[in-house]
């Protein structure tokens, strides 16, 4: 596999930028709250764990993410393939298949709606930095 034809850069800064929107989107001021009860979570478990360790892997998931998304639009997509095709890989593959496992895991509709919704706007937002990256 070739990766000399990766936007390195463009996918560092998808990454950080999608890590950010994580931070947003999970916290108090928007689905935290919610998405906390609905997970079934305590506030001693939330409280709980080693912080440092969590942000670390969810930041390396994030990165590698985007570095295989930059890998699959390919260098200088153009804003509407890199844009259309990161909103339907975060809506189809990765909500599409939380949607199968929370179906088996009778999990709720609404938790589905936060972290599949999360991760469609994750992978918007990849297609957003590395479509319109110079």
């Amino acid at each position: 596999m070739d990766m000399s034809g990766i936007n390195w850069i463009g996918a560092i800064v998808a990454a950080v930028l999608a890590f950010v929107l994580g931070a947003l989107w999970y916290s108090p001021a928007l689905f935290g709250s919610v998405w906390q009860r609905e997970a079934g979570l305590s506030d001693e478990q939330v409280a709980g764990g080693n912080k440092g360790l969590i942000f670390a892997v969810a930041f390396v998931w994030a990165l590698l993410g985007s570095i295989v998304f930059a890998m699959f639009v390919g260098p200088h997509p153009g804003p509407g393939l890199a844009i259309g095709a990161g909103f339907m890989a975060g809506l189809f593959w990765v909500a599409g298949s939380f949607a199968i496992n929370y179906q088996f895991e009778r999990r709720s509709t609404m938790l589905w709606l936060i972290n599949g919704g999360y991760h469609t706007a994750q992978y918007t937002l990849y297609g957003i930095v590395l479509g319109l990256w110079p």
